[in-house]
C-alpha cells in the first residue's frame, strides 16, 4: 500500500501577518485608552482648567497656608487659586464720568464699603492690565453711589447705565466677541442692581458680582458672584479664642422689616435664654452696647430683611459669634441656609434665607461651619442651638476661625481675604465662557 498523501505546507502568508499586527495593534491602543480612562477617574481633570492649557504647577512650599477640609476641594483651590495669581487680568474700561461710574468713596465705610473696597483694590493689584489683547475678563466701572446721592431717579440712573454701556460697545470690539459674557460689574446696592436692568445683555449674560445674590431677583449662580457685604472699619476688634465667656445662647437686635424678623420676635422676645430685641439697641444705653453682646454670644441669629442679604453675618465673624441669619420668610416650610463665620474664637454663624447664595459658595463647604435649619424651625430655634453636642459647637467654631479672613477686605489687598476670593470666582467663571 502507499502511503497516505501528505498535506503540503503553504508558505506564510504576508497577508496574515498583517491582519496579525493590526490585530495587535488594535488591541494595544484598546489596553492604553481603557488604562487612560482609568486614571482619569483617579485624578479628574479641576473645575475651570483649560484643557489646552498647562495644567497649574504646584506653588513653592511654604509659599501657601494648609488648607483644611472647610473647602470642596483643598487641592483643587490650592492649585487654581496659585494659577490665578500668576495669570489673571482684567481690562478697566476707563470711559465715562468719574464722578458718576469710576467712582470710589473717599472713606471705605458703611454697609455698601463692600464695592468701594472692590474698586479701589482692583486699581492697586496685579490683576489690572492696560493691554485688552491680555485680558480674561472686562469690567464695567458702574457705580450707582454718586448717581444715588444726588437724588437721581431710578428711571434715570437706568438710562444713564444703558446710555453708558451702549457707548462702551460702540466704542470698544471687546463686547461683541462673546454679547458681553466676559465682562462684569460690581454693585453692593440694590440701587445699583435696578439700574442695570435696562440693558438685558448686560443683565442676562454679563457677570454681576452683587450683595443681594437672591434666586427670586434672577441671579444666576453659575454665572454671577455674591459679594459679601462687610461693615467695615469694625468698632472693635476680632473676637478671640474665647468660648468659655459666651454665655448668652442666641442674639438678634433689628428692625422687624420682613415677616421672618416679625415672627422671630413675636416667638423669642421674651425668652430668657434668647436674646431677641425688636429693634435695634439705642446708643443711649451705653457705649458699643451691641458689639459687645457679639463677644458674649454663641449663636448671632441673623434673619433677612428687605434684602435677603447682610452685613450682621460678617459683624458675626468678626466678632466670632455663630451667625444665625437672614430667614427669607414665605410662609411655606422651604429650606433655609445657616452660615457660621467667624474670626479668632468666633462663634457660629445661623443664616436663614430662602433665596440666598452664600458668598463663596462654590468654594467653601458651609456644611462644616454652619447650622442648615428650615424656615419652620424658627419656632424650635432654642431648642435646635441647646441640642447641638459642646464637641460639634467647638468643631464648627474652629472652622469658623479658619474662614474669617475670606470675609475681610484690606487695603492693599493681601492673600485669601475678600477681594481676592472675589477674583477667585470670576477667574473660574472665565474658564466657561466660549469664544
Amino acid at each position: 500500500m502507499t502511503a497516505g498523501k501528505q498535506i503540503p505546507v503553504l508558505p506564510f502568508s504576508p497577508v496574515c501577518s498583517l491582519q496579525r499586527s493590526l490585530l495587535i495593534l488594535a488591541t494595544l491602543t484598546l489596553l492604553s485608552f481603557t488604562y487612560l480612562s482609568l486614571q482619569s477617574l483617579h485624578f479628574p481633570l479641576q473645575y475651570g482648567s483649560d484643557l489646552s492649557a498647562n495644567p497649574p504647577k504646584v506653588a513653592p512650599e511654604g509659599d501657601f497656608e494648609d488648607f483644611p477640609d472647610i473647602y470642596h476641594s483643598p487641592e483643587v483651590f490650592r492649585l487654581n487659586y496659585a494659577e490665578m495669581e500668576k495669570k489673571f487680568k482684567v481690562f478697566i474700561y476707563p470711559d465715562g464720568d468719574p464722578n458718576t461710574f469710576y467712582q470710589t468713596p473717599r472713606k471705605l465705610t458703611g454697609k455698601y464699603a463692600s464695592e468701594g473696597y472692590f474698586f479701589q483694590n482692583i486699581r492697586e493689584s496685579q490683576f489690572r492690565t492696560d493691554n485688552p489683547d491680555l485680558a480674561h475678563l472686562f469690567f464695567i466701572p458702574i457705580s450707582c453711589h454718586k448717581m444715588r446721592g444726588k437724588g437721581t431717579s431710578y428711571e434715570n440712573m437706568t438710562v444713564i447705565v444703558q446710555n453708558y454701556v451702549e457707548s462702551l460697545i460702540s466704542k470698544y470690539p471687546f463686547w461683541n466677541r462673546t454679547l458681553g459674557a466676559d465682562h462684569f460689574f460690581v454693585t453692593c446696592h440694590d440701587v445699583g442692581v435696578r439700574a442695570t436692568e435696562g440693558h438685558p445683555l448686560l443683565v442676562k449674560n454679563s457677570i454681576r458680582v452683587v450683595c443681594s445674590p437672591s434666586y427670586d431677583v434672577g441671579f444666576i449662580p453659575h454665572k454671577d458672584v455674591a459679594l459679601p457685604q462687610v461693615l467695615q472699619p469694625f468698632a472693635l476688634p476680632a473676637g478671640g479664642n474665647d468660648i468659655e465667656n459666651r454665655t448668652t445662647l442666641g442674639f438678634w437686635a433689628g428692625h422687624r422689616n420682613s415677616k421672618i424678623r416679625v415672627v422671630l420676635a413675636r416667638v423669642w422676645e421674651n425668652d430668657t435664654e434668647l436674646d431677641i430685641k425688636n429693634n435695634r439697641i439705642n446708643r443711649a444705653t451705653g457705649h458699643l452696647v451691641y458689639q459687645n453682646k457679639f463677644y458674649r454670644t454663641k449663636f448671632c441669629i441673623c434673619p433677612g430683611g428687605s434684602q435677603v442679604n447682610s452685613a450682621r453675618i460678617a459683624d458675626s465673624i468678626h466678632y466670632g459669634c455663630v451667625p444665625g441669619d437672614s430667614l427669607a420668610w414665605d410662609g411655606q416650610n422651604s429650606e433655609v441656609r445657616c452660615m457660621a463665620d467667624i474670626d479668632l474664637g468666633a462663634s457660629l454663624a445661623v443664616i436663614l434665607s430662602n433665596y440666598y447664595d452664600l458668598p463663596f459658595n462654590d468654594i467653601l463647604d458651609w456644611h462644616k461651619f454652619s447650622i442648615i435649619l428650615k424656615e419652620r424651625d424658627v419656632y424650635q430655634l432654642k431648642y435646635i442651638l441647646k441640642g447641638i453636642p459642646d464637641v460639634e459647637f467647638a468643631a464648627l467654631h474652629k472652622n469658623l476661625v479658619k474662614v474669617q479672613k475670606h470675609f475681610q477686605w484690606n487695603t492693599p489687598p493681601i492673600r485669601y481675604d475678600a477681594f481676592h476670593m472675589v477674583m477667585y470666582d470670576l477667574w473660574l467663571r472665565h474658564h466657561v465662557i466660549k469664544y
